[in-house]
């Protein structure tokens, strides 16, 4: 779920106080709501330039991104990586593999973007690089499993970034009102305030972004 808790008129301009959507961007975006009936999880403009932004500040050399969809986030956030540097990201569904990489292969990423299909839980612990980004956005019922697997691989002063941790308002919701996915979110927000060795920061935009930076070990 990817949804906008602003009114549609803000978010309209917001939008038009920033930088334009590139064409590569605006091509996936059509082609992801013509072709998919769960579109609305497509970053977007406005959510896709703050991961674009944030990855230009901070200048990564390996990203890890668990949840590819159609590629969008994936592109935002490899166009901040520093030279050499390499995303690598994960995608349960088959099908979305050729989309992806056909976009990623227009935005001139395709060497520094390297696609896996399959079960993150399975992937991730293979991995032996470390990772200056993390951009969680798959299955929320394992947010604080992915969180986990990913921890050591992150250096100190590295970041993990999570998305939908609003769940579309539900996360105010009493407890007994909540979906299961929103109860799992909770779960994971409540385990990143509690964890001693990061600093956080839940910023509202669209369906929540977390932002944790690793300060301890």
């Amino acid at each position: 779920m990817t949804t906008s808790l602003l009114s549609e008129q803000i978010e309209r301009y917001t939008e038009a106080y920033t930088s334009p959507e590139q064409p590569v961007l605006t091509s996936l975006n059509r082609e992801t709501n013509l072709k998919r009936g769960d579109a609305v999880m497509l970053s977007g403009h406005l959510q896709g330039s703050v991961l674009q932004m944030l990855s230009h500040m901070i200048r990564p050399h390996r990203i890890l991104e668990i949840g590819t969809y159609t590629g969008y986030s994936a592109i935002c956030l490899a166009q901040g990586l520093s030279a050499g540097g390499q995303l690598h990201t994960i995608e349960i569904d088959e099908e979305l593999y050729d989309i992806a990489a056909k976009h990623i292969t227009t935005a001139g990423l395709s060497r520094h973007i390297t696609q896996y299909t399959g079960m993150a839980s399975e992937i991730i612990p293979d991995m032996q690089e470390q990772f200056d980004l993390v951009f969680i956005d798959a299955d929320k019922s394992n947010y604080e499993l992915y969180y986990d697997l990913v921890f050591s691989k992150v250096p100190v002063g590295g970041f993990i970034i999570a998305d939908n941790v609003l769940y579309d308002g539900e996360v105010i919701l009493p407890e007994a009102q909540q979906t299961k996915n929103a109860r799992a979110i909770c779960s994971f927000n409540n385990k990143v305030k509690a964890d001693n060795r990061v600093q956080h920061l839940l910023l509202p935009v669209r369906d929540g972004l977390m932002i944790v930076r690793k300060v301890g070990a």
